[in-house]
């Protein structure tokens, strides 16, 4: 993350947590990013791009949320950013950017010692960010964009398609599907699904 200081990762997870604070129902990734790059004034690095077309200040900012994850303020689960409890207060706590991203980094490092393998240290910010973690920041980023892929696919598909899929989906967690509504009038009934073959238990 060269030309980006800690102190400038730490006023851009300022923006980041603002924004998911506004959402404590956790925002999409891409949306939550492109949120708290909208609110910020990027420098002509920031605003750059790799060979592969990423922004690079979309990068700078997933690196730069690697210790607050790790420090139990930032939860991403299935493509969603959630703000945590113990973040907000974080960020109300540590005024100071800088002062902000040392102590993720002193919760990042408590956590890495309690790991059996081999997990990136982080443990001096005197000197400035790099991207060693690239691998993890490729697999979020690959997560996203496959949930992404699904969630479009699933709103796409019309009605009687989704009701099929949602039968085979109550097959295989294990339920007897008995009926599944035909195009037309159902009264409100989809789908009959029991929890045995004999539909004797409610």
């Amino acid at each position: 993350m060269t030309d980006t200081s800690w102190k400038r990762s730490g006023e851009l997870l300022f923006a980041v947590f603002d924004i998911l604070h506004d959402h404590p129902e956790g925002m999409p990734a891409r949306a939550a990013l492109e949120a708290a790059i909208g609110s910020v004034e990027l420098t002509p690095y920031e605003a750059g791009h790799y060979s592969d077309g990423t922004r690079r200040i979309e990068k700078i900012v997933r690196f730069s949320t690697i210790t607050t994850v790790k420090a139990g303020w930032l939860v991403k689960d299935q493509g969603r950013w959630y703000l945590t409890d113990e973040g907000w207060k974080a960020r109300k706590q540590y005024r100071d950017p800088l002062e902000f991203v040392r102590r993720s980094v002193e919760l990042y490092n408590a956590w890495k010692k309690t790991q059996p393998g081999k997990a990136h240290s982080l443990t001096s910010l005197d000197d400035p960010p790099t991207e060693p973690i690239s691998p993890v920041i490729t697999l979020e980023k690959a997560q996203e964009e496959a949930r992404a892929e699904i969630e479009q696919h699933l709103k796409g598909m019309n009605p009687y398609e989704f009701q099929e899929l949602v039968a085979d989906l109550l097959r295989g967690m294990g339920y007897y599907v008995s009926w599944v509504a035909p195009p037309g009038k159902d009264d409100g009934i989809d789908i009959i699904a029991f929890s045995d073959p004999l539909g004797m238990r409610p």
